[in-house]
């Protein structure tokens, strides 16, 4: 007989997919969302220089993308005020996430996390063999001080955590983070995930040193850029460590046409502040929805907010299934107590008219 020979590693693990993307919803229930608010997308769209970058870039897709990424990395380290030796660019966060735990994590090899935070990375840690200890959140929030505790405690590889957070949209300051990293262990790599910080209120993002061995940070396009679908994020991190991802990346994994847009997204601010403003109103409007009908939204710094549906998991997914069942997709948190919540992301004003509209009979029918 014939047949794949899979590691022992790969031969104990289940299938899993961290995300339910809203395309498998739409076959299943087979009709597209009326509302298309639940992947934390920009809504609001693409800078037009993105698009106008994108599509000229196309009469070229016959070629492979720069693999170095030049021209985007030499603009994101001025944008930084560091040197490109400090960026590397690859395919959202997640391809970078997985890059990164490739490099560093081993069979059986410690990594620290938050129960319950992005799922995607315990993707990847388990996939290399990885052993994950997490932590609970505290009122709502990601606690470095626990997981650099812990950290210590199991003398782990790399410790993970998002400033703002996914999926409460809660947030430190930056220089809270900063202080926090004087406890971290030495040896042990914090993994900043600045997915959100866009989004988030000045003084978020961590004033850290580009060259500064402790930590890498990870920021994407997929966001407030509007470019989900294109999959560029990029690292932060001492130049040392951001060579090192060429011992294990895809070289040509970064789409020329993707590039080319991220670019011209990064140099059109007036696009970007239009996003942050719409992102800001629907925060506002969101949380005004949640409180019409009774709940409670939890503040945000992010494109989303998670909505506290008063009860517990099975509740908050008995309402999110009706929702769903109504054409509205939204997601929520996995894990307890987190999963009290619904979690919408940001859209347009009619998008969020038809998830006002369905939220009143989707608590009904939770309740019934």
């Amino acid at each position: 007989m014939t047949y794949p020979r899979y590691t022992s590693l790969a031969r104990s693990l289940p299938a899993n997919v961290p995300f339910v993307g809203p395309e498998t919803h739409e076959r299943a229930r087979g009709a597209p969302f009326a509302a298309r608010i639940g992947a934390n997308e920009n809504g609001f769209g693409t800078s037009p220089r993105a698009i106008a970058a994108m599509r000229k870039a196309a009469g070229d897709i016959w070629k492979y993308g720069d693999s170095q990424s030049h021209d985007l990395r030499a603009a994101l380290a001025a944008h930084h005020g560091t040197e490109p030796a400090n960026i590397m660019v690859g395919e959202g966060i997640d391809g970078l996430l997985g890059y990164l735990v490739r490099l560093i994590v081993g069979p059986g090899d410690a990594v620290v996390t938050s129960d319950g935070a992005y799922p995607t990375f315990n993707y990847h840690v388990t996939g290399f063999g990885g052993v994950l200890h997490r932590v609970p959140y505290v009122d709502g929030r990601e606690d470095p001080t626990s997981l650099l505790a812990k950290a210590a405690q199991v003398d782990a590889k790399l410790v993970y955590l998002a400033n703002p957070d996914n999926p409460m949209g809660t947030w430190h300051s930056g220089t809270s983070v900063v202080a926090a990293m004087d406890a971290l262990p030495e040896g042990c790599l914090l993994v900043l995930d600045e997915a959100y910080v866009e989004c988030a209120p000045e003084g978020t993002a961590a004033p850290i040193r580009p060259d500064d061995p402790r930590v890498i940070r990870l920021r994407t396009f997929s966001k407030v850029y509007g470019m989900a679908g294109a999959r560029v994020g990029y690292a932060i991190a001492a130049p040392d460590l951001i060579e090192a991802f060429n011992k294990v990346r895809n070289h040509f994994g970064m789409n020329r046409a993707a590039q080319a847009g991220a670019l011209a997204a990064l140099q059109d601010g007036d696009w970007l502040a239009h996003v942050q403003r719409k992102i800001s109103r629907a925060r506002d409007r969101i949380a005004q929805i949640a409180q019409d009908n009774g709940l409670y939204a939890l503040p945000s710094a992010t494109n989303f907010v998670a909505i506290d549906c008063g009860g517990d998991g099975s509740f908050a997914k008995a309402v999110l299934d009706n929702l769903i069942q109504q054409g509205v997709f939204v997601r929520m948190p996995f894990v307890a107590p987190q999963d009290r919540c619904i979690r919408v992301s940001c859209g347009p004003m009619d998008q969020l008219k038809i998830f006002a509209a369905a939220l009143p009979s989707a608590l009904e029918a939770a309740r019934g």
